[in-house]
């Protein structure tokens, strides 16, 4: 298998496994999270899809702010939810997920030729990232569901 083939199942796998997350989840915030983690997966997969036909920029991603704005809508409507220790494990799973995936693309990178697919590996592997470090946040969240939506303010979804 070749490493878009391979970039291109392990986009696939992210998607599904998200979809299967916000299955399980309760709290509507949460879910719309997950989802958005999902369809990122599928904006990922549409990228490395038309960068094999030629060159392709993908747009950079809004999700850190948009999930801010979830966290916020959270805080507001005081939605109960429960912490679930299997909940919070699906996390840390997709959270290792996102880690291998950032150190694929990295390394890719290094060893692509082409400008333009070098580029497009970086791109992902920096959303790649912001994924990972956007779990951190639902890990931290459902850990300490009360803590969390009391005294956060969200100030480092903007440090990133």
């Amino acid at each position: 298998m070749d490493i878009f083939e391979y970039a291109l199942q392990m986009e696939r796998d992210g998607e599904n496994f998200y979809r299967k997350i916000a299955e399980k989840t309760d709290n509507t915030g949460l879910k719309t999270i997950v989802t958005m983690l999902a369809d990122e997966e599928v904006k990922h997969y549409q990228a490395i899809e038309k960068m094999k036909q030629g060159p392709y920029e993908m747009a950079e991603t809004n999700i850190l702010d948009d999930a801010k704005n979830i966290f916020v809508q959270m805080k507001e409507t005081s939605e109960e939810f429960d912490s679930d220790l299997e909940q919070t494990e699906l996390y840390k799973k997709a959270q290792e997920i996102e880690k291998q995936s950032q150190r694929f693309y990295l390394s890719k990178a290094g060893q692509l030729k082409n400008e333009n697919q070098k580029r497009l590996f970086k791109q992902l592997a920096e959303e790649e990232e912001k994924h990972y470090f956007l779990l951190e946040n639902i890990i931290d969240l459902v850990s300490r569901p009360q803590q969390w939506l009391e005294n956060a303010e969200w100030y480092h979804l903007e440090e990133y």
